[in-house]
């Protein structure tokens, strides 16, 4: 008896420790956007701001395009998502009901693809854009993120479309159901957790991106916001960390807001509810 409970408070503490690691930086990054320049420079740091100020805020705006650079990364990262889940979805359908030698081929060689680095194909990625005068511009950057993003979302969606009980198409297929028919009314439903899933993936890789970004966007007025945020460091390395933090946080508000959003999509157990029935 006493070891299992020593056993679960154990596992309560790592658990603690692992959501205190995990909400450190979020935390830190908010104190600091809160924080007057005077505390921020003090030898003794607080966690809550003595006197919370909105100048780092003001001063941030005041100096980079973040409206801009944020609707920038907003287009990119939706098409980024759009594309990718509209190119996948299908592609995942066949060769999760296709297990032919091509499909599993295609399988291996999409986790295979998973440990190119980012140099690896920034140089083809780079000439394809330019051959497209895709180069500098937010539909080329959407084409890249698409590249990046698909090879996981099709991995994904593999999964989601094998956790599909084959027996509800063949069901819908003796009722008379065409194959199209199938596919919209009995496969689509099933496979929106997933879907959801998939593009939330896309869109936060997108929003987060900046290696490629940095390289394919030359303009100010197009480059996207974790490129903008790199602005608030000076020539000398020597960071405006109280503008930076205030950025900073209002960059990651929206990945936060698009899965507080969609969470109880991707965990409400749709499909095992449907197989269920």
């Amino acid at each position: 008896m006493r070891t299992g409970r020593a056993a679960r408070t154990g596992q309560y503490v790592a658990l603690l420790a692992y959501l205190v690691f995990l909400a450190f930086p979020f935390l830190w990054l908010l104190s600091t956007a809160f924080k007057p320049a005077r505390e921020l420079g003090s030898l003794h740091p607080t966690w809550i701001p003595e006197d919370p100020t909105l100048a780092n805020f003001r001063q941030a705006f005041d100096e980079q395009p973040l409206l801009d650079a944020a609707l920038n990364s907003l287009v990119a990262a939706l098409g980024a998502a759009v594309v990718a889940v509209l190119i996948a979805t299908p592609m995942a359908y066949v060769m999760a009901r296709h297990r032919t030698t091509l499909s599993r081929m295609a399988t291996g060689w999409v986790v295979v693809s998973q440990a190119f680095p980012f140099v690896l194909v920034i140089i083809p990625l780079f000439l394809v854009l330019k051959n497209l005068r895709l180069i500098n511009s937010v539909p080329g950057l959407v084409m890249v993120y698409v590249v990046w993003a698909l090879p996981f979302a099709l991995w994904m969606l593999v999964g989601y479309v094998r956790a599909v009980p084959a027996e509800l198409e063949e069901a819908a297929a003796v009722d008379g159901a065409g194959k199209l028919r199938t596919l919209v009314s009995v496969t689509a439903p099933l496979l929106a957790p997933g879907i959801v899933a998939t593009a939330l993936f896309a869109f936060i890789t997108a929003w987060n991106e900046f290696f490629f970004a940095l390289v394919l966007l030359k303009s100010p007025e197009k480059q996207t916001l974790p490129v903008v945020l790199t602005h608030f460091i000076g020539a000398e390395g020597v960071a405006d960390l109280g503008p930076l933090a205030a950025a900073a946080f209002l960059a990651t508000l929206p990945s936060l807001v698009v899965f507080a959003v969609i969470q109880k999509r991707i965990t409400g157990g749709m499909l095992a509810g449907a197989v269920k029935s």
